[in-house]
Parts: C-alpha cells; structure tokens; sequence
C-alpha cells in the first residue's frame, strides 16, 4: 500500500534524517520541514525506516489533513478518515496529540472527539457499536496548528531513541538520536581513532560503533506495527534479515570512552555488552583533563553544560581548563555544549558551530576541524 509517512525530529536534525532517507533508503520524494521529515514509501519503506534510521524520533502514517476550527470539522474530518485499513475489530486506539495557535486548544476535549469519530467510522464498517479493544496497539497521534488538524498513525511504539541497549543511564544521559547526528555530522567512518573524554553511558562511543559496523539501530527492539495484522509479518523478517545481513559485527576501530567516574565507566560496559560492540569500544577510567591529545584522530565531547551536572562557573572552569589540556592537539574536535561563553573559555573559536537540541535544551555543536599551531590564549572565568 502507498503511505504517506513522517518522521518527527529533535530540532537541527531534519536535514541530516532526510539524507538518512535519501541516501540509506534510496527514497526520492524526501521533505524536509521544521521539526520533520515527510516521504513516501510502502510497508517495506516504513520497516526499513523504523530499523535503520539513526537520528529520527519515530515512524508515523499520516492519515490525512484538513481544517478544523470546531469541533465539528474535527470529528467530521475523522471519521472522513480510512481507519478501518488499519485497525481491526479488536484493535487498541488511544488518542494523544497537541494543539496550538487555534481555536480547539482544549487537547482532552480534542481527544474526545477524535476517539468519538473513530469509533463511529470503524462501528459503520464492521456493524457494531462497541470495541473491546484487546489487541494489537495503534496509537493515533493528531496536531492541530493554525486551525488545521493532521492525524497520524504510530508504527514505532517507544521513541526511536530508545534502540534497547541502556536499561539506565547516568545522570545527564544524551539522547541516542542526538550522539548518533553528532557522527554523522563528523563524517566519521571509523578510519581514524575516536575519543570520547566524557562518556557518561557510553552513547556516544557506542553510536560510532554501531555506524562503524553498519549495525541497525532498530534490531535489539521491536515496533508497535510488527503486530499489526495489516502489515505482513514477512514484510519485517526480511527488513531484519536484510539489516543483518548488511552488518559488517567482526569489524574492529579504535573508539575509546572515558570518565572519571567509575560507576559510569562500568555502566558504559555494560551497555556496550548489550549494544553488541563490547569488542569494538573500550572504556576505562580517567580525567578527561589528563588525557594525551597529541595524537590524531576525532575528539567527541558532551561535557556538563552546568544544567544537570556541575554549576555553569565550575562548567565553564572545566571549558577553560579542557581548552588548555587539548592545546595544539591536530584532533578534530565536536564538542556539544548549551552554554553562549563556550569559545571564549575553550579558547578557541570554532569552525563551525551547529544549532541542536539536547532534549528541550538549546545546543550547538561546536566543530573545530582545521588545524592551527598557534592557539588563542585562553583567558580565565571571571568569578
């Protein structure tokens, strides 16, 4: 069946989602729009989406689009809606969504006549009045911005971030989406060494691997619409089988994690251990400041920004101190860090700088890859 689908996004990453789609998926008609990437594509499309992509946030079906300033457009516009394609009799349909800058700004009041209109297209189909709804999961997302409502299917479930290897974290974990776009934008292919000085849960260090190997993100989990009766079970066997087959597990690089806690040390084994590259990432315990950065290769760092961890003057501190330990090292360097003073204690303008969001929390990514010899003085924190 032809699908329109769209991929929400962490904000700063739609461009690189829509080259995960252009260039992994070979897809053509590729959108990209704040926030989102929109595309075409088929049940296959929608399970080699849901397996590969790195930087998206889930998989969705958009249903349909349509004015809605009263309830009554809301519910007619619904129930106008193919569900029955979709959802069978015994089918679970919750209702969730967000509305802003129009009239229907009540979300439960929407939700009710959302699963109202629902419920009415899906009775007048299969001759009843009543749903048990003991099956299969097919979450109904809608959006309504600006007087016009669009409404989704969910075929992911949990967030794709969420790829099955950190049962927990530490304690300012970052987003697998987020770690993965960092390499990406690095252009990082595992032919140079990669340090990771502030691993935490090991994100990072473990998204380089499993971009290194060609791992699929998706294959430790499952999908909501894996048991969904309208996709073929075939359909995503072969989207594993081909995912496995394209992974390159006896590959080795030389990506290397460390922090000076030890807990998170361990923490980052263990969830390499789960992530299938325990033989590709090592892990170790040591000062991030004490580290010998006259070597080539990539520095990657998501250092305390002073939000969660530390206060913003002893994170600024720790920038100050980092920019001296790293001096005139020929490392190319991603740094991610919320604060505006970051060059001007780092030392260093940087090359580029990326705007990204680490949750709900203004980033930018701060990218030094041509190498000078001679540094800026690095100027202290004024306390």
């Amino acid at each position: 069946m032809e699908l329109t689908l769209c991929c929400p996004t962490l904000f700063g990453l739609e461009g690189i989602v829509a080259d995960e789609l252009r260039f992994g998926g070979s897809l053509s008609d590729v959108q990209a729009e704040n926030g989102r990437v929109l595309f075409a594509g088929d049940e296959n499309t929608l399970a080699w989406a849901n397996l590969h992509l790195r930087c998206a946030e889930r998989v969705l079906i958009r249903l349909g689009t349509f004015p809605a300033k009263t309830f009554d457009q809301l519910f007619e516009g619904v129930r106008a809606l193919p569900w029955e394609q979709f959802i069978p009799r015994d089918g679970v349909f919750p209702v969730k969504g967000h509305s802003l800058n129009s009239a229907l700004h009540s979300v439960p009041d929407c939700q009710k006549i959302i699963k109202k209109a629902v419920v009415a297209r899906l009775g007048a189909c299969y001759h009843q009045s009543w749903f048990e709804e003991s099956g299969a999961k097919y979450q109904i997302q809608f959006a309504i911005m600006r007087d016009t409502a669009e409404l989704f299917l969910d075929t992911s479930g949990a967030g794709l971030h969420k790829r099955g290897y950190r049962a927990s974290s530490n304690a300012a974990p970052l987003r697998e989406t987020l770690a993965a776009a960092m390499v990406k934008l690095a252009r990082w292919r595992g032919r140079e060494p990669l340090v990771d000085p502030f691993c935490g849960s090991g994100t990072i260090a473990i998204e380089a691997a499993l971009i290194a190997q060609r791992r699929a993100p998706g294959l430790l989990r499952s999908f909501d619409a894996e048991k969904w009766g309208c996709i073929d079970a075939s359909v995503w066997r072969q989207a594993r089988e081909d995912a496995l087959g394209m992974t390159d597990g006896s590959a080795r690089f030389d990506i290397v994690g460390s922090d000076i806690d030890p807990a998170c040390v361990q923490l980052s084994r263990e969830n390499a251990r789960k992530a299938g590259v325990a033989g590709t990432v090592f892990f170790e315990q040591k000062d991030a400041l004490a580290r010998d950065y006259a070597g080539g290769g990539t520095l990657f760092a998501n250092p305390p920004y002073g939000e969660r961890l530390l206060d913003v003057q002893a994170a600024e501190e720790l920038y100050v101190r980092l920019g001296k330990a790293v001096g005139d090292s020929p490392m190319k360097q991603y740094i991610l860090s919320s604060d505006p003073l970051f060059e001007r204690c780092y030392g260093r303008k940087a090359d580029k700088r990326r705007k990204l969001y680490n949750g709900m929390l203004k980033c930018e990514l701060h990218m030094y890859f041509k190498h000078s010899p001679s540094r800026t003085a690095k100027p202290s924190v004024q306390k």
